[in-house]
């Protein structure tokens, strides 16, 4: 029998612990240049940018959390098809920001495309050690009967 509740050990092993972890390492050591260097609006769209990628991988984490006791049919369904959806929508709110909410590009897509990186290696490595973690669990079921 399969557990659903095996997580992985230690506080920095959960995706959203890592991702806050993330945040404020780069909000402590931005927050100086953020607000002696550049203007309201630079901030606006940096802050616009760290959103935009943290809302996603929150909802990729979402994702695998929802599917990772399931077949990896539907695991690979959800987690990549999802991906696609998410992909789109942070697409969709990058051009809203540009085009109604005119905040200037090069700020936006920065953050954006930074956090969007760190996050995605965070999140591989998550679903690597949840599959790992999962395997065991399997494995540990199996070998006491």
């Amino acid at each position: 029998m399969e557990s659903r509740e095996a997580r992985p050990k230690g506080i920095l092993k959960s995706l959203p612990t890592q991702v806050l972890t993330v945040i404020l390492v780069a909000a402590l050591g931005g927050a100086y240049p953020m607000a002696t260097l550049a203007s309201w609006e630079t901030n606006i769209a940096l802050i616009a940018g760290t959103v935009l990628s943290t809302v996603n991988v929150l909802a990729g984490y979402a994702a695998i959390e929802y599917s990772i006791g399931r077949s990896y049919t539907i695991f690979l369904k959800v987690v990549m098809g999802g991906m696609g959806i998410r992909m789109a929508a942070m697409l969709g709110f990058f051009l809203l920001c540009i085009k109604v909410l005119r905040l200037p590009v090069i700020p936006l897509s920065s953050a954006m495309m930074s956090f969007y990186a760190v996050f995605l290696i965070l999140e591989i490595l998550y679903i690597q050690t949840r599959f790992r973690t999962k395997n065991t669990t399997i494995d540990n079921v199996h070998s006491t009967h």
